[in-house]
């Protein structure tokens, strides 16, 4: 149809792409998506000057290395290696993926969301995850069941549990299906029950509410009840989203504790720090309800910051902002360095994506130092292996005494009681004359 005509439902025709068949030549794509990467880089690196390096002659010097490129890992280690010579963050290079093998092949390993323990030849239940309502990704498929801890599984889909190589070759495929699951009840109690359930294609949301459970309750008994927890992920939607789903139970403690440990950055860290630096100006009282600060949702006391070194991107900023701010100290270990943040990602030819690091972060304070530097604790404390094979939280025990510390020092608001309020009563008439 000629571009100059209107379409319309009878003369507009949608072609199938998927049904062309062209011939690709690797060697070639690759020579022009390097030039490509370099020119990309060159035009939207955040600073005009490519802060010192001479891009050009970077890019004389790989390209010779092109010609010995085999596949598309290769190339993308080669563009690495490229863009690993900005000294930069946020310079990414994810390889090109091209049938990968049938169908078949590609479907999702199916999870429980349970901890399986190999015990007299058989696959016996540890743990089921309990999973959380307020987060539709972290359902655990066996909650509800009926099927109990010390349960041995032996069968999937009728094809018996191997001995060594457990269930998870037979639920290979089968995340987001239905498959049907037998068990033997712990200590041989009762006949073998069948199941039918839908085995997770993701355990990560799951796993991640029971690991902020547990870190939640550990808090609660260092402090007492007196430290309220929040951990938030990244600083994007899922971390927003975990953020506010937790917020207001936990600020309604004395003591705050705020962890970005392993944060994985995003954007919206100032809207966490708009909420983090509310404070209570007054109370809302209402019968038969408990009291409601105002402004709400706002720290009552203290609050303690928890970073380490996987504390990334926006978890830097968050953890800069938390010192600059006095929003209270930062207790664990250096954060990444990771400031000079990208925008989108740049599909090239062969089809592999790189990302350019477009905007950095500078503060008066800092200069441009948090890059490559991160942001240093006020009280460095270090989880070794040691720690968390042994159970212990070395970092949590930290955080909590630093936070009981300070609400010594400076008491948490209360709500007033019910002793001063107004009297509303009439007033005594005064006595009549006797006239």
């Amino acid at each position: 149809m000629p571009a100059a005509e209107p379409g319309d439902a009878d003369s507009t025709v949608y072609l199938d792409l998927r049904r062309i068949v062209h011939e690709v030549n690797p060697a070639a794509e690759w020579r022009q998506a390097f030039d490509e990467a370099g020119r990309i880089i060159r035009a939207y690196f955040w600073e005009p000057d490519m802060g010192g390096v001479d891009w050009t002659a970077v890019l004389d010097q790989y390209r010779p290395l092109v010609e010995r490129v085999a596949s598309p890992d290769e190339f993308a280690d080669l563009l690495r290696e490229v863009l690993g010579e900005l000294g930069t963050s946020h310079a990414y290079v994810t390889p090109a993926r091209r049938n990968e093998g049938p169908p078949q092949y590609q479907r999702a390993q199916g999870l429980l969301g349970v901890n399986l323990l190999p015990r007299d030849g058989g696959w016996t239940v540890k743990r089921i995850l309990p999973g959380d309502s307020s987060d539709s990704k972290a359902r655990s498929p066996l909650a509800g069941t009926g099927i109990r801890e010390g349960a041995a599984l032996t069968h999937v889909d009728g094809r018996p549990v191997d001995p060594v190589a457990g269930p998870y070759p037979l639920l290979s495929g089968t995340g987001g299906t239905t498959v049907e699951l037998t068990f033997t009840p712990a200590e041989g109690e009762g006949p073998s029950r069948r199941i039918a359930v839908v085995p997770l294609v993701d355990e990560r949301p799951l796993r991640y509410q029971d690991w902020v459970a547990k870190r939640r309750a550990v808090v609660r008994e260092l402090s007492n009840g007196r430290c309220g927890y929040l951990h938030i992920p990244d600083m994007g939607g899922s971390g927003w989203a975990q953020f506010n789903r937790d917020l207001r139970m936990e600020v309604s403690r004395p003591a705050l504790i705020v962890d970005v440990r392993g944060n994985a950055g995003g954007h919206i860290s100032e809207l966490v720090i708009e909420k983090l630096t509310r404070r209570i100006l007054g109370w809302d009282l209402t019968r038969n309800a408990q009291p409601v600060s105002y402004t709400s949702n706002a720290p009552r006391g203290p609050v303690v910051a928890l970073a380490d070194e996987a504390t990334s991107s926006d978890g830097d900023m968050i953890t800069a902002a938390f010192k600059l701010l006095r929003l209270g100290p930062v207790v664990g270990q250096r954060t990444w360095g990771g400031v000079v943040g990208m925008t989108g990602r740049h599909v090239l030819g062969d089809g592999t994506q790189i990302t350019v690091p477009m905007n950095a972060a500078w503060f008066p304070e800092y200069g441009w130092s948090v890059e490559n530097q991160g942001v240093s604790p006020d009280l460095a404390a270090l989880r070794t292996p040691l720690d968390w094979a042994e159970g212990r939280h070395a970092q949590l025990d930290d955080a909590v005494i630093v936070a009981l510390a300070l609400l010594e020092e400076n008491p948490a608001a209360s709500p007033p009681g019910y002793e001063a309020v107004p009297d509303r009563s009439r007033p005594r008439l005064p006595p009549r004359s006797s006239s």
